[in-house]
């Protein structure tokens, strides 16, 4: 008899070894996490087949299994997590990241417009998304939803971007055909069209896939938002993101173009863009009437910190949210976010919950920021966990990298403290490679040492030779 302990893993697999953390399941918002919520393996060992997962473990357990020419990287100072996910961000708008001082109306005419308009240019949309793409690696982003322009340029550049690197984007094209520059906007036939057209050639091409885009309900007529709803029920299963309830000018200003709807939400609603494949940036200025329908049609919202603290929108309720039964996933919202780091997002939407008496637990938002997030995007069978036949989409973070973090690891005795720190004092320098479908997209080059007299290994992550 053949014990399954016995047989060997294929000879052409490679191997990661190193502190493993993961997420199977919501672990709650309380200082300890579900029970069978995490996976975590001090001396862990990540196996990767054909860019997909093929097992982790316990690194004992494991390495005997494998051939002898088999490479394994030891990840010594590391902590392995699933590649972070951004539920909400636009690639056209790192150039207007910390712009100052306005609010999301006037920002938007004053930064944003404009910049979006050189999109049109198909050499600057390339140039920009592959800027993009490695941005987002360097910060350990290896999947999300993204706003393009209105300009089809703009999506096809970022598509192949993607595609190159072997990363799983969801983008689409921003529908647009009033309250915008003459150099923004399109009409509702055109964006229907070139929408469709978009749809056809990337939903499902390889880790591609498309999202309806209606910028927000003021930037459509209700000729656009119905043909944005038509195309929603053409392809059910292409995700619809669009803003919602950010700022309360924008909320005065929906009442006024809309008057026959009941809220900003039944404008979705009405014109047949709200579903369980729905995204809706921000939420924060909404009620429980709101929050019950949500909860109906199983329509999700991407929480922006950044932004929301940044342009002065208001904080978003998400202890509210979740009691609800709301899926809410985290995003940095860039360019009004002001950081692509999902670490840093991670730290100010605890701030967020601090100023309105609840907290985000170090265990919530890592498990937001990748299996949860994942979930919000319906990719979970895909993406945000280690568990096997996931992409191998991993990132390793050195939880000691620059000044502060080194000086923190000191004084962490626990793996929630350790993750703690990172959430708060993290951001890309904490990033040392980023992996997509198993190969190394990014790697950092090694820091200067800090603290040369101090000892920085920590009580909970010794680590076997």
């Amino acid at each position: 008899m053949i014990r399954t302990t016995d047989v060997r893993f294929p000879v052409d697999c490679e191997a990661h070894r190193g502190a493993l953390l993961h997420f199977l399941e919501d672990p709650g918002n309380e200082p300890e996490p579900a029970l069978g919520a995490t996976e975590y393996l001090e001396d862990g060992l990540l196996l990767i087949h054909h860019g997909k997962v093929l097992a982790t473990g316990q690194a004992r357990e494991l390495l005997p299994r494998l051939a002898p020419t088999t490479p394994v990287t030891h990840w010594q100072e590391g902590l392995i997590l699933p590649g972070f996910i951004d539920t909400h961000v636009h690639m056209p708008q790192l150039g207007v990241m910390a712009s100052y001082g306005t609010q999301l109306l006037d920002w938007l005419e004053t930064y944003t417009f404009p910049h979006e308009a050189r999109f049109s240019d198909r050499d600057w949309a390339r140039t920009e998304a592959h800027r993009f793409a490695d941005l987002l690696l360097a910060h350990g982003t290896t999947s999300g939803l993204v706003f393009c322009t209105s300009h089809a340029n703009s999506v096809e550049a970022l598509f192949e971007a993607a595609e190159a690197r072997s990363m799983g984007l969801t983008a689409g094209k921003v529908m647009m055909d009033r309250h915008a520059p003459d150099d923004l906007i399109d009409t509702p036939e055109t964006s229907y069209q070139e929408s469709h057209r978009l749809l056809e050639k990337w939903h499902g091409r390889g880790r591609q896939r498309y999202a309806i885009t209606p910028r927000f309900a003021a930037t459509s007529s209700p000729q656009q938002l119905s043909l944005a709803g038509k195309l929603s029920g053409e392809f059910p299963q292409a995700l619809v993101q669009t803003h919602w309830a950010e700022n309360l000018g924008e909320i005065q200003w929906i009442r006024e173009l809309f008057p026959q709807r009941a809220s900003y939400l039944d404008v979705y609603d009405h014109y047949g863009l709200l579903g369980n494949h729905t995204v809706l940036a921000h939420g924060i200025h909404i009620d429980d009437g709101d929050r019950k329908r949500l909860k109906e049609t199983g329509a999700r919202i991407a929480f922006c910190p950044t932004s929301n603290t940044f342009l002065g929108s208001g904080l978003f309720d998400f202890r509210r949210a979740r009691e609800a039964g709301i899926n809410v996933g985290l995003a940095s919202d860039v360019g009004g976010g002001t950081s692509l780091s999902m670490l840093a997002t991670m730290g100010e939407a605890y701030k967020v919950c601090r100023l309105q008496g609840q907290t985000l637990t170090p265990w919530q938002a890592f498990y937001l920021a990748t299996l949860g997030n994942a979930r919000v995007l319906h990719q979970d069978h895909d993406t945000g966990s280690l568990q096997p036949g996931r992409h191998a989409d991993f990132v390793v973070l050195d939880p000691s990298r620059g000044p502060l973090l080194a000086m923190k690891k000191t004084h962490s005795q626990t793996l929630a403290e350790t993750l703690f720190d990172l959430m708060i004092l993290g951001d890309d320098r904490a990033v040392t490679a980023t992996f997509v479908a198993g190969t190394c997209q990014y790697r950092r080059p090694p820091a200067p040492a800090f603290l040369p007299s101090v000892a920085l290994t920590s009580n909970y992550s010794k680590q076997g030779a």
